[in-house]
């Protein structure tokens, strides 16, 4: 039971879920980044094959179509396109439970999701907290995080010197992350090569904590919630 849930706390007042004005242009365009770029990029190859056919320079047309298309004929060029697939679905799902929920300001700002990456066992989110949200209320909302990723369960993690930054693992496939999954980039506090802000991952022995249990969304045997709580505070 997680009281910072509303549906675990019938107390709660239902003003404190709503949310004021939705996001400006600006911050649209923002969430919306990748998806313009590819857009972008698919017209003007697009364009460029089209001229060039239209000259006669069908071998500029047949190496433009090919350098594009080749990656999807692949077996890690699919796995790698369909792996970032889901980092963009995963984020937009992320933003979109952040704003149905009580995860954010009176002013409808949603924490900031600086970098999402693919893994063995899904998608890892690092996640800078607004004003008022911490990483308790993540672990609150772990099942409707999950559901709304399509996904098994989820584990939160807040760094161990800043409250303000989160990790969130999004497991798809496999069990939970374990230790020996959070190898850190060297010379960064992030893991698989994100920008280093100084999430610690990574650590191994008895002090890395048990992470084997289920992930925040999961449920035992006997129906009540997994026995270990899934937000762990990472040693410094």
């Amino acid at each position: 039971m997680f009281p910072r849930n509303p549906r675990h706390n019938p107390y709660l007042p239902v003003d404190d879920l709503l949310l004021e004005p939705g996001p400006g242009p600006l911050t649209r365009l923002w969430r919306w980044r990748t998806e313009i770029v590819l857009l972008v990029l698919a017209v003007g190859a697009a364009v460029t094959i089209v001229t060039a056919a239209g000259q006669g320079m069908w071998w500029a047309t047949a190496a433009l179509a090919g350098t594009v298309s080749v990656p999807a004929t692949v077996p890690a060029g699919r796995k790698w396109i369909l792996r970032h697939f889901w980092c963009l679905f995963s984020r937009h799902r992320l933003q979109r439970v952040c704003s149905e929920t009580s995860m954010h300001t009176r002013a409808g700002r949603i924490p900031l999701i600086l970098w999402i990456t693919p893994t063995a066992f899904g998608e890892r989110a690092y996640i800078l907290l607004r004003a008022g949200i911490c990483a308790d209320d993540f672990e609150a909302f772990g099942a409707e995080i999950a559901a709304a990723c399509c996904a098994a369960s989820v584990r939160v993690r807040r760094h161990p010197h800043r409250a303000q930054f989160v990790t969130v693992d999004i497991v798809r496939r496999g069990a939970a992350p374990d230790a020996g999954a959070m190898e850190s980039a060297p010379g960064t506090g992030f893991v698989d090569g994100a920008p280093g802000s100084g999430l610690v991952d990574g650590v191994t022995g008895p002090e890395a904590g048990d992470m084997s249990g289920p992930g925040a969304g999961t449920w035992g045997d006997d129906g009540e919630q997994g026995g270990k709580r899934p937000l762990e505070r990472l040693p410094g």
